[in-house]
């Protein structure tokens, strides 16, 4: 039998589960609630012909929205986390695409709303919110509705947009599935022979073991495997853009690109210069890759040497418990109110920690706090995996502060501001820790993690929205995403991002095959931006204290109440030029010299 074996779901200790009876106390009480929902899309649709009515009629439709979202949310997220801890399950796969046509009718028979909305006359709606001064909470999703006057159709035109929505998501679905469910790779052998099991899951650990047979074995084991179905998930990926292509043709968007960005408020300028600003200081990459090389001892440096620790010692075990000890630690300076918070998710299973057979493989927050957040790890007794614990901690208290302090029509906030609490915390937790420790060899040792942190946040993801944006140019000019056509660009990109002392392997051709962000519609760039406003706000907090907390806070509190680079600027950081940008860049090449001199 391979080593370090996965377990089922039901060898994993309960408390290391989340406990979803939080949402509905049993499946029963979930298809109750999925049945009663059937009678939504006639509710809604009750409205129709009548938004420009009065206040009141408008009052009514969005209170009707706001119940929707609060019986929607645990609905779906119940389903998508009983799918996501055995994605091998046929019955959570049938509850999820459930969720999922409840979501689609329902926002189908709302198709209507924008129009209509759209349709009244500017000196009526300033009426509605004097005579019903209780619309004023509306006034934001009002406003974000209006202001894309541009890209709204018909009533009919926009029901059928919402129709598609269920086809529009099944690349991902497909490319999930696959990637989780289906894909099987065969036990890898390290240099004295023993097997280990290889995994989505444990891919990512059998690259940093310490073994480079185990990790060329793995690199080479994972990518041949993967090479055999890349005509299936080129096709997957081929659909994606198609079906983006559709939709920002169909609202008279120029690209994808702006599209997608548009509906967050963030100019197409944010992406273009991230992208821009990283050529720019491809210099320091080049400086980390020749360190790399140097560190490791050898004559040429390949792609399955980009993950092991440069350092002794970054092999050593952090188990679960310890790992939040000190994430509480590290996250003090927040305030104990966020603590406490911290606290009551380590101790009340909002977390589902360690991988099972089937398990999604990764880590997310559910995005939504009603009940609470619930976070999904793969944790490995790994430095990495405290600071996922940290990163994802960071999502959740997002969630609960935005959902605690807005309604309910604002408290989601836009994916342009999602990875910057989380990353934050990352950026406080790898500051405490060097703060603790004057020892040159464990310096190194955190300093080679912020390094390697930072590699994989800011110029790898920059490289992924560079790949994303290729892809998305491809499909607008007409052409297909092919295996052959999607290798050949993606090793070229690596290759650059590399640089001269990197031995671009030919398995990384075919690294694109296992990102499932590529399905996220212009998500991954923001992982860029978004650490380095996380940089900014923690330099911020640890030099000027409770101010600056304060503020942080509010921002954490802000939901989508502004647009997202206001949102920022209440914290202290203006993402509206490339400042931050370059700031963490500098900062990345700081630290590669401190550690250049300690190696």
């Amino acid at each position: 039998m391979a080593e370090n074996r996965i377990p089922k779901r039901e060898e994993i200790a309960e408390e290391y589960t989340w406990d979803l009876r939080d949402m509905f106390p049993d499946d029963a009480a979930w298809t109750a609630e999925y049945e009663a929902l059937k009678d939504m899309p006639a509710r809604i649709a009750a409205y129709r012909g009548r938004l420009g009515e009065s206040a009141e009629e408008l009052l009514g439709f969005f209170r009707l929205q706001d119940e929707l979202e609060l019986r929607l949310t645990p609905l779906h997220t119940y389903a998508s986390c009983a799918s996501d801890q055995d994605t091998s399950n046929g019955f959570y796969q049938d509850m999820r695409g459930k969720a999922m046509n409840t979501y689609v009718a329902i926002a189908s028979a709302a198709a209507f709303a924008t129009p209509e909305i759209m349709a009244i006359d500017e000196d009526r709606l300033n009426l509605f919110y004097v005579v019903q001064p209780e619309l004023e909470t509306y006034r934001r999703s009002i406003y974000q509705i209006r202001r894309r006057a541009a890209h709204i159709l018909s009533a009919e035109e926009e029901r059928l947009l919402a129709a598609a929505g269920e086809i529009a998501s099944a690349p991902d679905q497909i490319g999930s599935t696959f990637r989780d469910a289906d894909i099987r790779f065969d036990p890898v052998t390290d240099g004295e022979g023993r097997e280990h099991q290889l995994t989505n899951g444990t891919f990512v650990p059998l690259e940093e073991s310490a073994d480079r047979t185990l990790r060329r074995n793995a690199f080479e084991s994972y990518y041949t495997r993967m090479g055999q179905f890349k005509n299936t998930i080129a096709a997957t990926l081929d659909a994606e853009f198609r079906q983006r292509l559709f939709f920002s043709r169909a609202r008279k968007y120029p690209d994808t690109l702006t599209a997608a960005l548009d509906h967050t408020e963030v100019p197409t300028e944010v992406y273009t210069n991230l992208i821009e600003a990283v050529h720019g200081n491809l210099d320091k990459m080049y400086r980390y890759v020749a360190l790399r090389k140097k560190l490791l001892g050898v004559d040429e440096l390949h792609m399955y040497d980009v993950y092991t620790p440069l350092v002794a010692g970054a092999t050593r075990k952090i188990g679960i418990e310890e790992a939040k000890a000190t994430v509480l630690e590290a996250l003090a300076v927040l305030g104990e109110d966020y603590t406490d918070l911290l606290r009551e998710g380590f101790s009340h299973r909002w977390l589902d920690v360690y991988e099972n057979e089937g398990k999604r493989g990764g880590a997310y927050s559910s995005g939504s706090s009603r009940p609470h957040p619930y976070v999904l790890l793969n944790h490995k007794d790994t430095l990495d995996s405290m600071f996922t614990l940290a990163h994802e901690m960071g999502h959740a208290l997002h969630s609960w502060h935005s959902c605690k302090v807005q309604p309910v029509n604002t408290a989601d906030y836009v994916i342009f501001v999602a990875e910057v609490a989380s990353t934050c915390n990352e950026v406080l937790l790898v500051r405490h820790l060097l703060k603790k420790t004057t020892d040159p060899t464990e310096r190194a040792y955190l300093i080679n993690h912020f390094l390697d942190s930072f590699k994989g946040t800011v110029y790898r993801q920059t490289m992924f929205a560079e790949f994303e944006l290729m892809m998305g140019r491809m499909a607008e000019q007409g052409e297909t995403l092919t295996a052959d056509v999607l290798s050949e660009k993606y090793h070229a990109l690596n290759r650059l991002y590399f640089g001269p002392d990197m031995v671009s392997d030919e398995g990384i051709a075919l690294e694109w095959t296992r990102i499932p962000h590529f399905f996220y519609n212009y998500y991954v760039f923001q992982y860029a931006t978004g650490f380095s406003a996380a940089v900014a706000l923690a330099n911020r907090i640890l030099s000027e204290g409770e101010s600056a907390v304060a503020d942080y806070k509010k921002f954490l509190s802000g939901g989508s109440s502004t647009d997202p680079i206001s949102l920022l600027k209440i914290a202290g950081v203006d993402m509206s030029t490339p400042d931050p940008v370059n700031a963490a860049l500098s900062l990345f090449g700081e630290l590669l010299g401190e550690m250049e001199k300690l190696a």
